[in-house]
């Protein structure tokens, strides 16, 4: 199993196997992989995550951390490596510390337009939150919006999307593609 060429985004919620499906993808890349952290480390419980996380890809993967990785990081990136960005999830948790909904919205499709315009394979992982109940507080709201705003944003630039679930996976096709 290997990553298709250009970008790739995996949707979909918590443990679902979104972050396993991106490794086990860019594993099949013949060359250099660069692994972007979005993370940022505040407490045992994410230390213990981001652990985990580094077990389970490659050693010899270059990792680039970075909470707030941007278009011109993007296209300082070497064209013929294949890269993994884990996740807007927590993308988005970071950049709600210094920007409002539209600088964090304006950022996201500047990066996936950054991101689009590679032909090795790029893969972005992000998590789904809005098939729940809606938050009973505005900056849970607020979070669940901005998210779906970026997930849809890198959707519309991404040459394929997928749901994951339980670890299985669904292609997702555009409404146009859909409703001829």
């Amino acid at each position: 199993m290997k990553a298709p060429a250009g970008l790739t985004m995996l949707v979909g919620g918590a443990r679902s196997g979104k972050s396993s499906l991106a490794v086990r993808l860019a594993e099949g890349f013949d060359g250099p992989v660069i692994f972007v952290a979005t993370a940022v480390i505040g407490d045992a419980d994410m230390a213990a995550r981001v652990a985990l996380h580094r077990q389970e890809r490659p050693a010899h993967w270059s990792t680039i951390e970075s909470p707030r990785f941007a278009a011109d990081d993007s296209d300082a990136l070497p064209l013929g490596a294949c890269v993994v960005v884990d996740c807007l999830t927590l993308w988005v948790n970071e950049m709600m510390v210094a920007s409002d909904e539209a600088s964090i919205v304006s950022s996201a499709r500047q990066l996936a337009a950054s991101l689009t315009v590679r032909t090795s394979p790029t893969i972005v992982v992000s998590n789904e939150v809005g098939l729940g109940i809606v938050p009973m507080n505005a900056i849970a709201r607020q979070y669940r919006d901005i998210l779906g705003n970026v997930n849809r944003a890198f959707a519309s630039s991404a040459a394929q999307s997928y749901f994951v679930s339980a670890g299985q996976v669904l292609r997702l096709q555009r409404p146009e593609d859909t409703f001829r």
